[in-house]
């Protein structure tokens, strides 16, 4: 699965807005205090590698091939964890796609979802560009919590 940045369009403008965030350590170290995790040197090197370029989203997969070439000794398990630590104490949307392919978003808010089938990128569907006029009623003694929609893509044939 490849990582590919994503274009972001600003829900005020209409425009494309700045992709990349100039990310400070004290910043990072903050943002991890205060969803309960303590900034070791791990979670802190990939804070820097997710948070460091704006809203994206990315495989595991992905994230431990760039902390490799970023110089990062680490495990693919370590990368695992960390994400999984992350979307736990709500700093990453987990998005579970098909069997074992999984992604995590660095944007957190309620969206939706494009999925290329033919390279595996994923990308943000514009938001408010999709109306339900109705949802089943939940199961006995359950409420809904949210919905998220992934829409595969493929480049047309022929």
């Amino acid at each position: 699965m490849s990582n590919q940045p994503v274009t972001m369009i600003s829900a005020a403008t209409g425009r494309p807005r700045e992709a990349h965030a100039d990310v400070r350590g004290a910043d990072l170290k903050a943002k991890l205090r205060n969803a309960g995790l303590r900034p070791t040197v791990q979670r802190l090197s990939l804070s820097r590698l997710l948070f460091g370029k704006g809203d994206r989203h990315v495989s595991a997969e992905a994230l431990h091939a760039e902390a490799r070439e970023a110089g990062l000794s680490m495990s693919l398990s370590t990368v695992y964890n960390t994400l999984n630590q992350f979307a736990g104490a709500g700093l990453l949307r987990e998005i579970a796609v098909q069997g074992p392919r999984t992604y995590f978003h660095t944007r957190t808010s309620p969206h939706h979802h494009f999925m290329d089938e033919a390279t595996g990128r994923m990308f943000d569907a514009a938001d408010g560009s999709i109306e339900f006029a109705r949802l089943p009623a939940p199961p006995e003694g359950m409420e809904i919590v949210g919905c998220d929609v992934i829409i595969r893509i493929r480049p047309k044939k022929g």
